[in-house]
């Protein structure tokens, strides 16, 4: 597999008035060509931070970000500028994402205003991108985003993000937002283009339950810090950490009582003073002095698993 984009000892600090926020802490992240790992986590775990500091929107404070074995961090801001059409994002709300007053085919053409290339035709560009993602430029070419549902303001989105030609492509929350019909129908949508195209990918969610359709690989993110990691139907069936293993309890199924999800009812710690050691162990069954003394690390269990536990589950 290519590498793409490489991401090592990446840390997020965001400084407010009362203390440092550590929303990422020594993240190492690796995207490939054709694949489309998934980034899971709750609420606030720090995984849009990673996205936009993978794009340096803005940078991170610590670690390197490669793309195609360029450091990102070393480039000029001209040649940065050059680079970015290489890295797209598709973000969580498809139509506060798109101009109100600006018609589907002008908005899947701005990669290309604010990157011209005279070798390429605006039209035949614009057109071949909204095939791409099922929506003919006749019919949707002079539409409104206001005249789109959420699925197809989604896929207007993702239309956008193709026409910069990218390397790599980032979905940040990018189902959580509509109906469950819209959501298979972009899933499968972004599963295939990844493929097709050679796409380097990355899903970002909190939802188990939607990746399974579109990832190759699962990490999962507590608190800031990778806690598992591996392929997505080996962790999905049989979860090596707790906190991936309360994830899946928390996914409703058929049968399940309403509030049986599993999940343990303490609050997350807050990001600005986590606990010492495990960040987890607050919340984790399982913890014990060593939990609270020592912050476990992620050691493979398997080839392609990995688990930073000091009890893992039998897997």
């Amino acid at each position: 597999m290519t590498a793409v984009l490489r991401a090592t000892g990446l840390s997020v600090v965001h400084h407010t008035r009362s203390s440092p926020l550590h929303a990422v802490s020594g993240v190492d992240l690796t995207l490939h060509e054709r694949r489309t790992p998934a980034l899971v986590g709750e609420s606030g775990s720090g995984k849009s931070s990673i996205a936009k500091a993978l794009l340096r929107l803005p940078p991170p404070t610590t670690g390197t970000v490669t793309l195609d074995g360029t450091d990102l961090a070393a480039l000029t801001p001209r040649a940065l500028r050059a680079l970015r059409p290489r890295m797209q994002m598709v973000f969580q709300d498809p139509v506060s994402s798109l101009n109100p007053r600006r018609a589907v085919r002008d908005l899947v053409a701005e990669p290309l205003d604010a990157h011209p290339d005279g070798a390429r035709d605006r039209a035949e560009v614009v057109e071949r991108q909204l095939d791409a993602v099922g929506l003919p430029v006749g019919l949707f070419g002079d539409r409104l985003p206001g005249r789109l549902s959420g699925g197809q303001a989604q896929r207007v989105a993702i239309a956008r993000a193709l026409a910069a030609e990218p390397r790599v492509l980032i979905a940040d929350e990018a189902v959580s937002a509509l109906d469950v019909s819209a959501q298979a129908t972009v899933l499968n949508l972004l599963r295939r283009l990844t493929e097709e195209r050679g796409l380097a990918g990355l899903f970002i969610s909190h939802d188990l339950g939607v990746v399974r359709a579109v990832s190759d690989d699962i990490a999962v993110l507590q608190l800031g810090r990778l806690c598992e990691r591996g392929p997505t139907e080996q962790v999905l069936a049989a979860p090596a950490h707790p906190y991936t293993a309360a994830l899946l309890a928390a996914v409703p199924e058929p049968g399940r009582p309403l509030g049986a999800t599993g999940l343990l009812p303490a609050d997350p710690p807050s990001p600005l003073d986590p606990p010492s050691g495990c960040r987890f162990r607050t919340r984790c069954p399982l913890a014990d002095a060593r939990c609270a003394e020592e912050a476990p690390v992620l050691r493979e269990l398997t080839p392609g698993r990995s688990v930073a536990c000091h009890r893992p589950l039998p897997h």
